[in-house]
């Protein structure tokens, strides 16, 4: 399992790596604190937990040095110290431990999953994912899929009256969408069954995509076949549904989650931030798609992305593929940069796997 994020933007990447041991245990107990409690830490509070025997003036020392390194910083509130985000994105890279997922994990994950895709679209597997991994996480689940990646079953053009018609796509997993569209003035009287049987005899098993491309290549044929009008509405109805500013479908599940455990009224402002930008869809997409362009769980911490620059919030995110092992989503978790990352990446990359391979074999 691969866990990547972007470690470029640290000002001295040389200090940081030379780190002594002392200096790693007393910024991994800040951090790991901080994860679990989401409060500062103290040089006297440390001088009890550490594993090592250190005074809290040599601790103090230490955490001056930290400070210096970027790694952490000092709460106006307060004496001890958090890590700032270089600081988070040095310990995921660098230090941090992931976990496994349990058997029990496992089997539970994979039961959740068959059953929700069993009988029902892929869609309730998606959203029963995005909830499983809210669960576990304290955070909201996440889930990107591409609705132009369904394998369609049946196309039917509907007449809502003179210049409108619905477009009625059914995908063989049972989903089916519904999609407006302009009819050409003059349309003979059968050109939409027509329409419909010229595309449901070339459907089968395609994807919108697949089914696009090959009327633009074999567009000589269509043209034989049918008239010059009905042919356009061929070509209208698919550029309908394949427009790619709908091509894409954000599930969210477990915003409730991010309002649990709050500390502080700046707590409550980060979640309404966060929220703010959960109903931004179009730009919570563009980050999980990020997450598409490379092997196993991405984490985007924080400001690394401006679309969580002000409510100071995580994602870890990993892609699931379909039988031809082409990507064809994002899953993931969104909460406060807190979340218990050695946790959720395994829980991330597996529940990925588990999607891909139902994926795969068709349910």
């Amino acid at each position: 399992m691969h866990a990547t994020g972007s470690f470029s933007n640290l000002s001295d990447v040389r200090a940081i790596a030379e780190l002594n041991d002392r200096s790693r245990e007393i910024f991994r107990q800040i951090v790991e604190s901080y994860l679990m409690t989401g409060e500062p830490v103290g040089s006297r509070h440390l001088s009890r937990i550490l594993p090592m025997t250190l005074s809290p003036a040599s601790i103090r020392n230490v955490m001056a040095d930290l400070e210096a390194a970027g790694l952490i910083f000092a709460p106006h509130t307060s004496a001890g110290r958090l890590p700032t985000e270089i600081g988070l994105r040095f310990f995921v890279d660098a230090m941090m431990e992931i976990g496994d997922v349990t058997a029990d994990e496992r089997t539970r994950i994979e039961a959740q999953m068959r059953a929700a895709a069993s009988g029902h679209t892929m869609e309730t597997a998606l959203a029963e994912a995005s909830a499983l991994l809210s669960g576990v996480s304290r955070g909201a689940g996440v889930v990107v899929t591409s609705k132009s990646n369904a394998r369609l079953k049946h196309i039917e053009f509907v007449r809502l009256d003179p210049t409108r018609a619905l477009v009625v796509l059914v995908s063989e997993d049972g989903s089916v969408e519904n999609r407006l569209l302009d009819l050409p003035a003059g349309l003979p009287a059968g050109a939409l069954m027509e329409a419909g049987n010229f595309l449901n005899a070339r459907i089968q098993g395609k994807t919108l995509g697949d089914l696009k491309q090959e009327i633009e290549t074999r567009r000589g044929d269509m043209e034989r076949e049918l008239d010059t009008l009905t042919a356009k509405l061929v070509e209208a109805g698919l550029a309908t549904t394949v427009g790619p500013a709908e091509s894409r479908q954000l599930i969210v599940r477990g915003q409730a989650n991010l309002l649990d455990d709050l500390k502080a009224a700046d707590d409550l402002e980060r979640i309404r931030l966060l929220f703010s930008d959960l109903e931004t869809q179009t730009d919570v997409i563009d980050l999980l798609s990020r997450a598409e362009g490379g092997e196993g769980v991405r984490i985007f911490i924080g400001s690394e992305n401006k679309l969580f620059s002000l409510s100071g919030s995580s994602m870890i995110a990993a892609p699931f593929r379909d039988g031809s092992q082409k990507i064809v989503g994002v899953l993931g978790v969104i909460g406060p940069t807190r979340l218990n990352y050695a946790r959720i990446v395994p829980m991330v990359d597996y529940t990925a796997k588990v999607i891909s391979r139902i994926l795969e074999q068709g349910r």
